[in-house]
């Protein structure tokens, strides 16, 4: 487990680059923590640093959203993501398997906002990031960790 802080939401962004260079086609990462905490700042990091094409925005009234694969920073081929917001399925797993969420692990690195405890079945192995942010600040904090097999 290891724990960094994130001054600003830039600091958020730069450690989604940094965690997308362990990341590839398969890997599924799984955030946690209260609203404003930073969930989505890290997937736009976690995009840039895939090489993912275009915007990367909230995916809550949609649930999921896929993002085609561009160019890595470093020149190499990108890697598709895919974007899921599982607040408002409220645990609903019939919600969650509708999704086919298990079909894009085979291609595509998949995040999934507020998905502690609703996605960790559907891979062997998911990055699990808590993250935490001080009141009245932009202050953040993130614990993160693998779990499952290597």
């Amino acid at each position: 487990m290891a724990e960094r802080i994130l001054p600003t939401v830039e600091d958020t962004e730069a450690f989604g680059r940094e965690l997308a260079d362990d990341l590839r086609a398969g890997d599924l990462v799984v955030l946690d923590g209260p609203l404003g905490a930073g969930k989505t700042a890290l997937t736009r990091g976690i995009a840039a640093g895939l090489g993912v094409a275009g915007r990367v925005s909230s995916p809550t009234f949609i649930i999921a959203r896929a993002h085609r694969a561009g160019t890595r920073p470093d020149g190499t081929p990108g890697i598709p993501l895919v974007h899921v917001d599982a607040y408002r399925l409220g645990g609903d797993l019939d919600e969650l398997d509708a999704l086919d969420l298990d079909t894009d692990l085979h291609h595509a690195v998949v995040v999934v906002e507020w998905g502690k405890g609703v996605v960790e079945h559907l891979s062997d192995r998911h990055l699990r990031v808590q993250l935490a942010r001080e009141p009245e600040s932009d202050v953040r904090t993130a614990i993160w960790e693998w779990h499952g097999r290597a």
